[in-house]
């Protein structure tokens, strides 16, 4: 039998002000879309590419259901599951990526 993997996250921007849910089979290659800019919409105006909180599933309806469920809380709720075990909002993905320079002597991740 093939193992499946479906993640939930929660992205957010670099001042924590907004939130984003979103459900991937590929979380890695999906934070690289958020981190590039090319999720179009939302995630590309808010600048939403930072991952603070994500969960693994099994089961695509386990996955849907848990990402509809938290599409359903109050901002409140989905601070406090952050919280829970990402007190501190650090990227979770920052240590995945290599950085690039980008000629002015800043780094960003690719």
């Amino acid at each position: 039998m093939r193992n499946h993997d479906y993640w939930v996250y929660i992205v957010t921007n670099k001042t924590g002000s907004t939130l984003y849910i979103g459900m991937t089979n590929d979380l890695e290659r999906r934070v690289s879309e958020h981190r590039a800019g090319e999720v179009k919409g939302f995630t590309q105006r808010y600048r939403l590419n930072r991952l603070v909180w994500c969960e693994h599933f099994r089961e695509v309806d386990a996955a849907i259901a848990c990402e509809k469920k938290l599409k359903g809380w109050l901002r409140v709720r989905k601070v406090a599951l952050i919280a829970e075990k990402n007190p501190r909002w650090v990227d979770l993905s920052a240590n995945w990526l290599e950085p690039v320079p980008k000629g002015d002597g800043e780094e960003e991740f690719l």
